[in-house]
């Protein structure tokens, strides 16, 4: 055997299938090219699949990794409930299963799960709001909408009970009011995280309840449905120098959204390094495979109904105006030249 072929062999520790759940948001083609990266520097083969939010089709591509005998499963679920048996079919094949951004609901079989604070991102989203409108100095009262994400991902209940975390108190003393009183997950939630139910809903709440008042912030758990919310908001006048827009929050700093907040539409996002969350995921990938624990910094949360899952969890970072360049442009995940 030459050497360059024992090279090659030393290279390949086996094969990592990724499955993420839709091209259609920025963010995930970025977690999905990160991990790709960060797995071939510390050779690995990756099996990457995105399944276009079709639930079938993520059960089907986890299946074929599973046959594949793939060595680790990092999988950014759809539906975070859906996938139990392929889960068991994993386990019972002693193929590891780290779920990645989004808890996987109902299966003794997920080892581990890397992912964001999540509650502290609707503490930060729900802080930028507080800040903009001078709440902590006593003014008020202002009117407020709520948006939660997709009921079907674990996260957006965690984003939508930090962000209440915050706001609540503002609502009881009257500080805060939500005219349409639509509060709670069950009333507020987008399924799939579409832009399109977002504005609509946005227009159905500016119709029914602002015909002759203002609205003056907005809490948004996504910047995909930040820009459908201010579609909307445009479309009955707001963003003129008269009737400026709300405060609208946001989360994931893609470019549209970082342009938006350069046009003073979009106040603020949140950072959340995707680059960290593939470095993470891949030492946890790296320790199973070398029979080592993964380091984990939480051990409480992420109950999922069958077992707490032990985590890592990574911190995000609030971005406005007065910091975007610093956060986003100077820790080289964006370059400048992409906001002009």
């Amino acid at each position: 055997m030459s050497f360059g072929a024992t090279a090659v062999m030393a290279q390949d520790k086996g094969t990592v299938g990724v499955s993420m759940p839709t091209k259609s948001s920025a963010r995930w083609i970025a977690d999905g090219d990160n991990m790709v990266k960060v797995l071939k520097d510390r050779g690995y083969k990756a099996d990457l699949q995105y399944a276009d939010d079709d639930i079938p089709n993520q059960l089907a591509q986890i299946e074929n990794m599973i046959t594949k005998k793939v060595k680790v499963l990092v999988i950014a679920s759809i539906d975070g409930t859906t996938l139990s048996n392929a889960l068991q079919k994993a386990h019972d094949a002693g193929i590891k299963v780290i779920a990645y951004d989004r808890l996987i609901k109902g299966s003794p079989n997920v080892d581990y799960y890397a992912t964001f604070d999540n509650f502290q991102v609707g503490v930060l989203q729900a802080g930028t709001i507080v800040d903009k409108l001078g709440l902590k100095a006593g003014k008020g009262p202002f009117n407020i909408e709520l948006f939660g994400g997709s009921p079907d991902d674990n996260n957006a209940f965690f984003f939508y009970n930090g962000a209440m975390s915050v706001l609540d108190p503002y609502i009881k003393s009257g500080k805060l009011v939500v005219k349409s009183k639509q509060m709670g997950m069950d009333k507020v939630g987008t399924l799939r995280w579409d832009g399109a139910v977002a504005q609509a809903r946005m227009d159905n709440l500016l119709s029914a309840f602002y015909g002759n008042a203002r609205v003056d912030a907005v809490l948004s758990p996504y910047d995909g449905l930040s820009i459908g919310i201010l579609s909307s908001l445009k479309g009955v006048g707001y963003g003129t120098p008269k009737q400026p827009f709300p405060v609208v929050s946001g989360q994931d700093a893609e470019v549209a959204s970082v342009k938006s907040m350069l046009r003073n539409e979009q106040y603020s996002t949140i950072f959340k390094d995707t680059r960290e969350l593939a470095k993470v995921t891949a030492n946890m990938v790296d320790a199973l495979m070398s029979g080592k624990t993964p380091e984990v910094n939480d051990t409480k949360t992420y109950n999922n109904g069958v077992k707490v899952v032990p985590s890592y969890l990574l911190k995000p970072v609030a971005v406005t105006l007065e910091n975007w360049k610093p956060v986003l442009i100077g820790s080289g995940y964006y370059k400048e030249e992409q906001f002009k």
